[in-house]
């Protein structure tokens, strides 16, 4: 019982200095934690709520702190937003490719990582081409090119963040458990 209470404070304590992180100033935009957590909530925690929870709570908890700071006038970046629940469900689907996850090694984890950036990369900025959102790129192949030119500098961000991150959340977890799934279902 004790190991399940140590376990719900680790994963709780994660989600709050991922959050914290992601609302640093004049951090890298696109490098952030959130996508690694998705692939290891989907990778290796082995209750399916809790492995959505993992990434979508983190993000939701640092748009709450984005929100106050940007009501508070201390930021820029407002914490709700049009097209918002749309990240949400993306962080979501990049949960559910993390499931496919079947042998934890380098390599997996290397690919998964590169898959979920790409995947998030592609459907993102299509939902936001597709919305009008961004820099309003008019609704063309060309324009929806546009849109994904705009995005590459998050997404190269995005890449180096979930490899980093991700090596930081497996390799703390293969030290602590042995691999080990971390939640029965």
């Amino acid at each position: 019982m004790k190991s399940n209470k140590n376990l719900w404070v680790t994963l709780v304590l994660m989600i709050i200095v991922a959050a914290l992180y992601r609302v640093i100033p004049d951090r890298p935009m696109g490098f952030a934690p959130q996508l690694a957590m998705a692939l290891f909530g989907g990778a290796v925690i082995k209750d399916k709520k809790l492995a959505f929870a993992f990434p979508i709570f983190s993000m939701f908890v640092s748009d709450v702190i984005y929100h106050v700071l940007y009501t508070a006038g201390l930021s820029s970046i407002p914490g709700f937003y049009e097209g918002q629940f749309t990240n949400y469900f993306l962080f979501a689907a990049m949960t559910v490719i993390s499931f496919m996850v079947k042998k934890i090694n380098v390599q997996n984890i290397v690919i998964f990582s590169l898959v979920i950036c790409s995947a998030f990369f592609l459907l993102s900025n299509f939902f936001v081409w597709n919305g009008g959102g961004g820099y309003g790129r008019p609704h063309t192949f060309a324009g929806l090119m546009q849109a994904y030119e705009d995005g590459l500098p998050f997404f190269r961000n995005s890449i180096f963040a979930t490899l980093v991150f991700s090596g930081l959340l497996f390799g703390a977890w293969r030290l602590i458990t042995g691999f080990k799934p971390l939640v029965n279902q």
